[in-house]
């Protein structure tokens, strides 16, 4: 009984851990005004009818503070990639020239950074119910193992455990997002 109650409360942990990761991740390809290869290193590219990233495709290299070079280690990739680009919707227009591929990030308006910070928050939001959902497994699992046997006052500390990850992932998904939103408003 102990064992599987331990085994519920690592798996929420891992879960609160995986959602920060992804918010990560899905934070960095939020657009800024500013050029990074992490904006289009994870794009799916269809490399001989396989789709795969762009980053094990290509050479993704930042030219100056707004613009990216994307250079293909075939030839043959410049349209797939120019395709994949267009399909992610980021806001940018590829320019091939035959043997590379620049974009040219533009200035964020002040009416696009607010709906950029938009969907950032929006992120974050899914970011924390993810934490609540594992948060909330945990906690069943918990009171299934008090019903079963477990000691209540155990039971009232591993409760007062989980609450304490919880909080912890929550601020950490918080402060995520206010450097981001940070980085979105600066000009």
């Amino acid at each position: 009984m102990e064992e599987e109650l331990e085994m519920s409360i690592e798996i929420a942990q891992e879960l609160m851990s995986d959602a920060v990761e992804r918010l990560k991740r899905e934070l960095l390809r939020i657009n800024t005004g500013k050029a990074t290869p992490s904006m289009v290193n994870d794009l799916l590219v269809d490399y001989y009818g396989s789709p795969t990233q762009l980053k094990k495709v290509a050479n993704v290299s930042k030219s100056d503070s707004r613009t990216l070079a994307i250079q293909p280690w075939e030839k043959s990739m410049l349209a797939p990639i120019e395709r994949s680009i267009f399909e992610a919707n980021l806001g940018v227009t590829p320019m091939n020239d035959g043997e590379l591929i620049r974009l040219i990030i533009p200035p964020l308006t002040e009416e696009r950074r607010k709906a950029l910070s938009k969907r950032a928050k929006a992120i974050g939001e899914e970011a924390k119910v993810s934490v609540r959902n594992a948060r909330r497994d945990a906690m069943d699992a918990i009171k299934k193992a008090v019903k079963g046997g477990y000691s209540e006052d155990a039971g009232k500390r591993e409760e007062e455990n989980v609450q304490e990850t919880t909080n912890g992932f929550s601020k950490k998904v918080d402060a995520l997002i206010v450097a981001k939103e940070k980085d979105i408003m600066t000009v």
